[in-house]
């Protein structure tokens, strides 16, 4: 008797959803369930789930961010794969060791995301090697975590009331630099807005100062 296992596909594309409903469940014996951004903390109360699919072409990172991390602190056995993940954004920080289990890049084609789902049904983790190389270099660079000096003066901004413009063209960088340098610094903090960063800022600011 084969066992069928429940996962959850949260993205705004319904062809998507379909085409991944009419091939899933039985290439993989898998229970396929969508969610929207919205109803992902809802149906994860109601639903024994064992994997979330985010498709990140739908679904923003900075929603997908505040997902994961709700899923890290509530669901610590439900585990992660992230389709249609950016190639030229760095979004390593939604990526964490614990939950998150697959990485599929946008021009992944659907023999090579099968082919990894079979290997993460299978209790492995599927992610480019290239993606997992930066991720160790950056291990080694962050030092226990500690906040980079880039990472500071982000967080100095916030206390300002500063856009991510407004910090961008501060610090003579691109945005998606900006929400890259706040999100790892989010994960390193413990919070996952930017109303609790800077509420954090406000009391520890002079901890991060150089």
């Amino acid at each position: 008797m084969f066992k069928i296992v429940n996962w959850m596909l949260v993205s705004r594309s319904q062809l998507l959803t379909d085409l991944l409903e009419c091939r899933w469940p039985q290439e993989f014996l898998i229970k396929l369930t969508h969610a929207s951004p919205g109803s992902l903390a809802a149906k994860l109360e109601s639903h024994n789930v064992s994997v979330v699919v985010f498709d990140l072409a739908t679904v923003d990172l900075q929603q997908s961010y505040q997902l994961q991390r709700l899923i890290e602190r509530e669901y610590s056995t439900v585990k992660t794969v992230f389709l249609n993940f950016p190639r030229q954004i760095d979004a390593k920080f939604l990526i964490h060791p614990a939950t998150s289990v697959g990485v599929f890049y946008l021009d992944s084609g659907i023999s090579e995301i099968s082919s990894g789902l079979n290997d993460i049904l299978k209790g492995r983790s599927v992610m480019p090697f290239e993606l997992h190389q930066s991720m160790l270099h950056d291990d080694a660079e962050d030092d226990t975590d500690s906040l980079t000096i880039r990472e500071r003066e982000v967080l100095q901004a916030l206390l300002s009331g500063s856009t991510n413009l407004d910090i961008a063209n501060q610090l003579f960088v691109s945005e998606s630099t900006i929400k890259t340098h706040l999100y790892r610094a989010f994960r390193k903090i413990g919070v996952s807005s930017r109303g609790q960063a800077i509420a954090w800022a406000q009391t520890h600011m002079h901890e991060v100062r150089c």
